[in-house]
Formats: C-alpha cells, sequence, structure tokens
C-alpha cells in the first residue's frame, strides 16, 4: 500500500506541474490574443466598446459555463474534500477541463481574479482521478484531494513549501503527521516541473539573515496603515456590495447572476480604460512593486489600490473563475509601497520594495486568514529575514484588529458571503 501511495503521490505531482504549466500558459497566451498584444501597450488604442465587450462576453461565457457544471466554481478544498468523502460530489474530467476554460477567460479578460483557486482545485481533481485509477481505500480520498491542492498551489506559485503550508491550513491539519510526506513529495514535484517554463515572484533585494533594526519604528506604523486599507476592502466587500446584492435578490431574484455578469464586465472595462495595471490577476504588478522596477507615483498608486479592491470584490460576485490569493497579494503590495512613499516625504527614509514586500504578504494572509502560508511565502520569495520578522508580528496584530470590527469567514473569502433572504 505504502509503494502504491507514493505511485499514485508521484504521479499527481508530475500531471499536476504540467496541467498548471499549461493553464499558466494558456492564460498568458489568450491575454495577448484578446487584446492583441501586450494589454497595457494595447489597451489605449483599441476601441472602447471592445474594451467593454471583452470582459463582458467572457463572463457572461464562464457564468454558462457555471450553469452547466457548478462545480468549477468550487474554491474551499476543505470543503471539496468533505463533500467527495461523503459521496455529496464527483470531480469528473469535464469538470477538470470546463474550470480550466473558466478561470482562463476570467483572467485573460481582465477580471481581477488569481490563479490559486483553480490551481488548487485542478490538482485536487487530478488527485481524485488518480486515487480512482490506483483503486486506493476511500479514506485515503481526503489526503490525496490534499496533496493534489499542494501540488496546484506549489506549482502555480514556483514554491513548494508555500504549496504544501497552503494544504496544511486549508484542509491538511489532521493529516499532517501521518501524510505530510507526500504533501512534500507531490508540491517538490510539480514545482520542479513548473519551474522550468514559469517565473516565480521573486525580490531581488534581500539581506538574507542581516536584521536592520531602523526599519522596527517603521514597522510598527505599518501595522494600523495596512489595517486601515483590510478595512476599506472588506467595508466594499461586505457593506456596499451587499447592499446592492440584497437590493437584486428583492427585486431580480431570477436575473441575479445576469446581472452580476453585465455589472462585472462594466466594471472591469471601465478598470482597463482607467489603469490597466489595476485589472488582471495583480501578479506582475507584485513582481514590478517589490523589485521596484519602475517608479509609480503616489496619486496612481492610490487609485489602483481602489480600483483593485472594487475589481476584486466585483469580480466575485460576478461568478469569475479564480481565486483571490494573488489579487490580494497586489493590493497589498501597493499599500506597502505607498506606505514607504509617503514615510520618505515626511518621516525618514525607507525602502519601497520592503514594505511591498511586507504589505503582499500581510494583506493576503489577514483576508483569506493563512497566516502560517503568508511567513512561508515571505520566507520562500524573500529570503530576507527584515520581511519574514516583520510579516510575522503584523500578520497577527493586523488579524487581531480587523476581527475588532469585522469576521472575516475563511470558507467564503473566494466567493460572494451568503445573504440572508428577506420576504
Amino acid at each position: 500500500m505504502i509503494g502504491k501511495l507514493i505511485l499514485a503521490t508521484i504521479l499527481t505531482g508530475i500531471i499536476t506541474g504540467i496541467f498548471i504549466t499549461i493553464y499558466e500558459l494558456l492564460i498568458v497566451f489568450m491575454t495577448y490574443f484578446i487584446f492583441m498584444g501586450d494589454p497595457l501597450k494595447t489597451i489605449p488604442t483599441l476601441p472602447v466598446w471592445y474594451i467593454y465587450l471583452v470582459p463582458t462576453v467572457a463572463i457572461f461565457l464562464v457564468n454558462y459555463l457555471s450553469s452547466k457544471d457548478s462545480h468549477i466554481r468550487e474554491y474551499g478544498i476543505n470543503e471539496i474534500a468533505e463533500s467527495v468523502s461523503e459521496n455529496k460530489m464527483t470531480l469528473k474530467v469535464k469538470t477538470l477541463f470546463l474550470k480550466v476554460l473558466a478561470s482562463v477567460l476570467s483572467l485573460s479578460s481582465g477580471f481581477t481574479v488569481g490563479t490559486e483557486g483553480p490551481s488548487a482545485g485542478i490538482g485536487a481533481m487530478i488527485a481524485y482521478q488518480i486515487h480512482k485509477l490506483f483503486k486506493l481505500p476511500k479514506m485515503l480520498i481526503k489526503m490525496m484531494i490534499s496533496v493534489g491542492a499542494s501540488a496546484g498551489v506549489a506549482a502555480i506559485f514556483i514554491s513548494p513549501l508555500t504549496g504544501i503550508a497552503f494544504a496544511i491550513e486549508n484542509i491538511a491539519y489532521q493529516f499532517v503527521k501521518q501524510y505530510v510526506t507526500y504533501l512534500i513529495l507531490a508540491s517538490v514535484i510539480s514545482f520542479a516541473i513548473a519551474l522550468n517554463f514559469l517565473e516565480p515572484i521573486q525580490f531581488f533585494h534581500s539581506s538574507e539573515r542581516v536584521i536592520n533594526n531602523d526599519y522596527i519604528i517603521a514597522n510598527l506604523i505599518f501595522i494600523p496603515f495596512i489595517t486601515s486599507f483590510i478595512y476599506l476592502y472588506l467595508f466594499l466587500k461586505k457593506k456596499i456590495l451587499h447592499f446592492i446584492d440584497i437590493g437584486i435578490f428583492k427585486k431580480f431574484h431570477a436575473y441575479r447572476n445576469h446581472i452580476f455578469a453585465l455589472l462585472g464586465g462594466s466594471v472591469i472595462g471601465t478598470i482597463l480604460l482607467i489603469e490597466p495595471q489595476a485589472a488582471f490577476s495583480g501578479k506582475e504588478m507584485v513582481m514590478m512593486l517589490m523589485n521596484q522596477d519602475e517608479h509609480i507615483s503616489i496619486i496612481v498608486i492610490f487609485t489602483i489600490i481602489f480600483l483593485r479592491i472594487v475589481g476584486t470584490t466585483v469580480a466575485i460576485y460576478s461568478n469569475a473563475v479564480g481565486g483571490v490569493f494573488l489579487p490580494l497579494m497586489s493590493i497589498g503590495a501597493l499599500v506597502g509601497y505607498v506606505f514607504a512613499e509617503l514615510m520618505n516625504l515626511y518621516i525618514f527614509h525607507i525602502e519601497p520594495f520592503y514594505f511591498a514586500a511586507i504589505g503582499a504578504s500581510v494583506f493576503m494572509g489577514v483576508i483569506m486568514k493563512l497566516p502560517l502560508t503568508a511567513i512561508i511565502l515571505s520566507i520562500e520569495t524573500t529570503l530576507d529575514y527584515n520581511v519574514v520578522i516583520a510579516v510575522g508580528v503584523s500578520v497577527v496584530l493586523v488579524e487581531y484588529f480587523s476581527n475588532l470590527y469585522f469576521t472575516i469567514k475563511k470558507n467564503y473569502v473566494n466567493k460572494a458571503d451568503k445573504i440572508e433572504r428577506t420576504n
């Protein structure tokens, strides 16, 4: 049995690594195809009607695919595992391909969703099929799904430890002692495949084990600063769109998805016209800010932050297929960057790329309730203890301050909140 399980894990890692590589490259190809080149360069030259048409048509197609198979929008890996193990859900090969197609349409058309949700789902589906192929015991279904999810995240982030931490915090915590070796095996294999074809998020300014004590005061000031933006994000998500959703439920319940799809296409089209960098998954934004490839003015940063918060929230309500891991990282990176720029103007000099790296991990870790994953991600992307220590302290304190007013629901972070319908 152990030999069969090891072989199944290796196969899961290989197939997941190949699938995720194809998935990521397909997103890039479709983005360039739809926008006739690099969207950041071509969007200003394209007709306005076309910019609105692309996301609107894409999200209607995604909603159509979701109507044919509701499982393509499943993000909660733990919920998927529970449903499958209790015979409430079957993960079909058809669902796998529809999920890839729906996610590619969402991401390539400009919706501000990430790739980790579909990647974890793709890995879970592959692992489930391999579980069936090897005729493994039913009691191992949940373990195999966690292995697949871990491999999917490891491949898409080209970060094996992040994939392992993600799986442990989402699903496999009860299996850590017994099955963590299989998480490691699948994650490392899928990571090794993806590393040959995809570009990882890297931090080029690492000072490794050298600690700069001058940043302590800045780190303490940063905690309430980023907390305020988390409040802004949660306010927009839970208050404004919550109110809109209730209104739509009352008046146009039968057409809710169509209305939100139309709203989503309109909002994303507007964001593309105002500032293309505020659309899409945000991976390039994170890499640019962390490595300070180009300077962005403070006004433009605040504009992008607001547009990305609105875009991410609307994308979730529009049923775009994708996660929020990368979009949240991009918002956090922007918040960290603008914080450092403001500090440089009014208090003392600090490097913006450091706080972009800190903000990216903290914002994601707090909103998704993944503190361990946030710390591991900061280690793997930066190899810098100035970032790691700041993330470790900030993610705990910021989560505490955020929970004083908001209740962050981990299970629904990638979807619209459940709403009590009123008669």
